[in-house]
């Protein structure tokens, strides 16, 4: 009997618009009871946000470096985020955080995102991400903006 490999990126997939990334429920991720500790969630979504811009191509320390110039001491941050959570995730599920870029504006990006598993939807979340440099609020670097509006 072989074993079957599955690869997949350890980034996730970029589909249908959606930015796809699975995440396996750890021991560590659980409280007492096995469920995944509700903050924990935020940390899954964080992973996705970022391994969505790694494969957008625009990698995080190439993205420092352009955007360096023009904003010096610049830096993504959550503006605002609201979440609810519909139904529990326990030990050793696998989840897909989806990523989904609603609206790209000048200083901000709205995005919507999921913790699925398989066809149970368990928690969403939308998350305004700022680009400030200096404590105030500066314009989305061009290639990131681009490259997300693309997508959508």
């Amino acid at each position: 009997m072989g074993i079957a490999l599955v690869t997949a990126s350890l980034d996730g997939e970029i589909r249908d618009g959606c930015h796809h990334m699975q995440v396996r429920v750890y021991f560590e991720d659980t409280d007492s009871g096995q469920i995944v500790y509700h903050a924990n969630f935020l940390r899954f979504m964080e992973r996705g946000r970022t391994n969505y811009l790694r494969l957008l191509g625009t990698s995080q320390q190439a993205l420092l470096k352009e955007a360096e110039n023009d904003a010096p001491g610049f830096a993504f941050v959550v503006r605002s985020i609201t979440i609810d959570f519909l139904r529990p995730a326990i030990l050793d599920d696998l989840l897909d955080i989806v990523t989904v870029p609603q609206e790209v504006k000048g200083a901000s990006i709205d995005l919507l995102q999921e913790c699925r598993r398989a066809d149970d939807l368990l928690v969403t979340a939308r998350v305004r991400v700022a680009f400030i440099s200096g404590g105030k609020a500066q314009r989305i670097p061009k290639a990131l903006r681009l490259a997300m509006e693309g997508h959508r």
